[in-house]
This record gives structure tokens, sequence and C-alpha cells, in this order.
């Protein structure tokens, strides 16, 4: 078992995505993050350990959800296409990251398609 991921290492890797915003449409206590103004990712700041809800794939969803237990579906999201991860420290800093890239390339795929060249001027994800 790991040390549980820390706010700062996971809010650091999300703002390096290109186009990436923060903000608290739900309060104070809920961070989100967008693509364009679509949403990739959101956490809550008091969640001890770490509860992130990540957008994915519905078919590897069920793959993520049957091989890790800290990974369930999306917490007051649409459990086809959220998943809510567990930041325990069970998963691998490395693997949290590969479901963080899933979300934002499942969103940034789906933008218009000016919005898509916007945020290819951006720069790589």
């Amino acid at each position: 078992m790991n040390e549980p991921m820390k706010l700062e290492t996971l809010r650091a890797f999300l703002y390096q995505k290109p186009g990436t915003t923060e903000g608290f449409p739900f309060g104070p206590d809920v961070a989100v993050f967008k693509v364009m103004g679509k949403m990739y990712a959101l956490f809550g700041w008091s969640d001890t350990p770490l509860r992130l809800n990540l957008k994915c794939d519905p078919d590897l969803a069920e793959v993520l959800r049957a091989t890790y237990p800290c990974v369930q579906p999306g917490y007051h999201m649409s459990k086809r296409h959220w998943n809510t991860v567990i930041l325990d420290g069970s998963l691998e800093e490395a693997e949290v990251f590969k479901m963080i890239n899933h979300s934002y390339d499942l969103v940034a795929k789906s933008l218009k398609k000016a919005d898509r060249l916007k945020l290819a001027e951006l720069g790589p994800a």
C-alpha cells in the first residue's frame, strides 16, 4: 500500500492539462476541473481520503471497477460514464494519472471542432 495521494499532487497534474480551468459550481467544497468548459474531473476538498470523479468509457469503467476495489461507480454522477476513484494509496499514482488522462481525452474528443482547434493551439496534453 502506498501513501494516499496528496491534494497538491492531484491539482498539479490536473492543471498541466491544456485548456484546464478549475471552478466551484457545486459550492466551495467541490473542485471541478474542465477542459474548454466541459467537466472531466471533480473532487471534494475535505474528503479523507480524496475521492476523485473521472469520466470513463463505459466498457473500461467496468474493467477498472472489477480490477480495483478503490474504483467505484461515479458518486452523484452517471454510473455508466463516471467512476469515483478513492485515493487511499491502494492504487499506484501512475494508474491514477492514466485514468485522469483518459477522462481528459474523452472529454476533449467530444468538444466542438472550433474548441478542439483552440485546444490544439495550446499544445499537447
